[in-house]
């Protein structure tokens, strides 16, 4: 029979920790309610001590909420410990026992569970296979590659078939180049799977490859939650919007409304944009500009000095002055286009639709 997946939900859950030097009471993780559906891949994103890392243990089971309630399905299971819960974590470190060879390692939580040896073998046979390393079951794990070692802990975790696959930054102890393979494998097991994982990162490019959906955090809230493409086109805030992707804000005083749209006053210029209801004219507002959204030209845009002009190969990397504003630019596929040099006056030029006002 095949087993029914769960989702996460937390109810305002909330983190204290003590700060070593002040002795004074602080919140790691405050008053946060999330809730992730069965079998979708969500991942946790934001800067050091943001409180991601805090969420993820205290659904593993190895830290308590010192408020609020988690549940997995149905389940609350704050008073279970990490190995009466049904999940399942790949750390940072791998943790792989180094005297065990490649089998032994993915077969541990089994024998813990004193599953049958017969099942034992089909099971850790059938996940080497689908982390592609059959063959390699008989290999100690410091023969490995750091790519292969990060399967083997995957593959473990995956073996003992948990509700919910928890990862805290994986991939942060592999090279560039492996990192982006190893995310497009790891994502390619859990849409196999049909798994529900939550996957804690700082990198941004990572949450954007892997997930269903992204949740930022910020200073132990969550600033933001939806999918890549939301969270990326309609931040909720400057924070959000800088911290996801690259990001420019022009700001400008509002003049007046026409269908849909709305002047604003940038740097003594006019630019038309997205409206909203709720905006008022005589009111200051927060352009963002992607830096694939805009291109130089010789006219037609808001005025601006070019600062930085920089060949990337796939790219021309721009940093043009509007005003006071810096604002960078990316113009994609540059052979055979005109190239603007440092200190060349021209015109910042980009679509109404491409921008968001905050």
């Amino acid at each position: 029979m095949e087993k029914v997946k769960k989702g996460v939900r937390l109810e305002h859950i909330s983190k204290i920790y003590q700060d070593p030097k002040t002795g004074k009471d602080f919140y790691a993780v405050k008053d946060t309610s999330l809730s992730i559906e069965p079998g979708s891949f969500v991942t946790l994103l934001g800067p050091s001590g943001c409180g991601k890392t805090t969420t993820l243990r205290m659904i593993a089971g190895f830290e308590s909420p010192d408020e609020g309630e988690i549940y997995l399905g149905e389940e609350p299971i704050n008073a279970l410990t990490p190995n009466k819960r049904d999940t399942a974590m790949v750390f940072q470190s791998y943790a792989l026992l180094p005297h065990y060879n490649v089998f032994d390692n993915v077969a541990y939580g089994l024998k813990l569970r004193k599953v049958p040896k017969e099942e034992i073998r089909e099971r850790v046979m059938k996940i080497l296979d689908l982390v592609e390393l059959n063959g390699m079951e008989a290999r100690m794990t410091n023969q490995l590659s750091g790519g292969q070692q990060q399967r083997v802990a995957l593959a473990r975790a995956l073996v003992i078939e948990p509700s919910v696959l928890l990862f805290d930054e994986p991939l942060s102890n592999l090279d560039a180049k492996l990192r982006v393979s190893m995310r497009t494998e790891i994502r390619r097991i859990q849409q196999r799977v049909g798994i529900t994982a939550i996957y804690v990162t700082h990198d941004q490019s990572e949450a954007m490859a892997l997930s269903d959906n992204i949740i930022i955090m910020n200073k132990g809230v969550v600033a933001q939650m939806g999918s890549p493409q939301e969270i990326y086109y309609h931040p909720k805030n400057e924070f959000v919007a800088d911290f996801i992707g690259e990001a420019n804000f022009l700001r400008g005083r509002m003049r007046g409304a026409d269908g849909g749209y709305v002047t604003l006053d940038v740097e003594g210029n006019s630019l038309r944009v997205p409206g909203r209801p709720d905006m008022k004219t005589g009111e200051e507002y927060t352009v963002v500009l992607r830096p694939e959204a805009a291109r130089l030209a010789d006219a037609g845009g808001l005025p601006c000095e070019v600062v930085l002009s920089c060949f990337m190969g796939s790219y021309q990397n721009y940093h043009v002055m509007v005003g006071s504003t810096l604002v960078k630019l990316e113009e994609h596929n540059p052979k055979n286009k005109h190239i603007y040099q440092v200190g060349d006056k021209c015109s910042l030029v980009f679509e109404a639709d491409s921008v968001h006002v905050l």
